[in-house]
C-alpha cells in the first residue's frame, strides 16, 4: 500500500502547533506541548473563558480560534508580563481585564506572524491575516463562516497542568508538489 499525503488541514495544524509551542514558550517563559492527535470536528466554537479567532487569507483562506479557561488566560497573561519583568504584584488576576484580552491578542499575532513565516519558508504559499479578536464569553458561539471550510481539526495545548485548544479551518485545498519541468 502506498502511504497517502496527509490532508492539507493536518499540515496546516502541524505548522501551527510548532509556531504555537514556539512563540509561547519565548514569551512565557514557560514549557508549552500539544498532542500529537488532531481531532476532526464538524465546526469551529468559540467557547468560554477566553475565546481568540484569526481569519486568514491569501493563497488559501481559513480560519483559527484558540479557546481558554479562565486560569489558562489569567497564566498567559502573567507570564508574559513576568517574562517582560512587571512585578507579579502588579497584575490583574481577573480574566474578563482588558490586560488580560489585549496581551492574549497580541501574544497570538505573534504566533500567527511565526505560523505565516513558516508557512511562506515551507510551502513557498503567502497569507495575510487581520488583528486577533479576543473575546470574555459566558456562552459558547458557533462561528458560520460564509465559506466553503469542510476541514475543521482541533488540537489540545498544555501551559504546565493547564489546556487550552486550537481549532483550525481551512478551504477546500491540497496542497501538491509542483512537478519539475525545464525550458527546453
Amino acid at each position: 500500500m502506498i502511504p497517502q499525503d496527509p490532508p492539507t488541514v493536518d499540515l496546516i495544524a502541524a505548522v501551527l502547533s510548532e509556531a504555537v509551542t514556539y512563540v509561547l514558550e519565548l514569551s512565557t517563559q514557560k514549557k508549552i506541548s500539544y498532542a500529537h492527535t488532531l481531532q476532526a470536528i464538524p465546526k469551529l466554537i468559540m467557547r468560554p473563558d477566553i475565546s481568540c479567532f484569526i481569519q486568514l487569507g491569501g493563497d488559501f483562506n481559513g480560519l483559527i480560534v484558540f479557546n481558554f479557561n479562565e486560569r489558562t488566560a489569567v497564566k498567559f497573561y502573567q507570564s508574559y508580563m513576568i517574562s517582560m519583568g512587571i512585578p507579579k504584584e502588579d497584575l490583574v488576576k481577573d480574566f474578563t481585564s482588558n490586560e488580560v484580552t489585549d496581551s492574549i491578542g497580541e501574544i497570538f499575532n505573534q504566533v500567527v506572524g511565526e505560523f505565516t513565516r513558516l508557512i511562506e519558508s515551507e510551502f513557498g504559499l503567502s497569507i495575510s491575516w487581520g488583528q486577533p479578536k479576543v473575546l470574555a464569553l459566558t456562552h459558547a458561539l458557533t462561528l458560520t463562516i460564509d465559506a466553503d471550510y469542510h476541514e475543521n481539526r482541533r488540537i489540545a495545548f498544555s501551559l504546565d497542568n493547564d489546556r487550552f485548544q486550537a481549532e483550525v479551518a481551512l478551504e477546500q485545498t491540497q496542497f501538491c508538489a509542483l512537478p519539475e519541468f525545464k525550458h527546453p
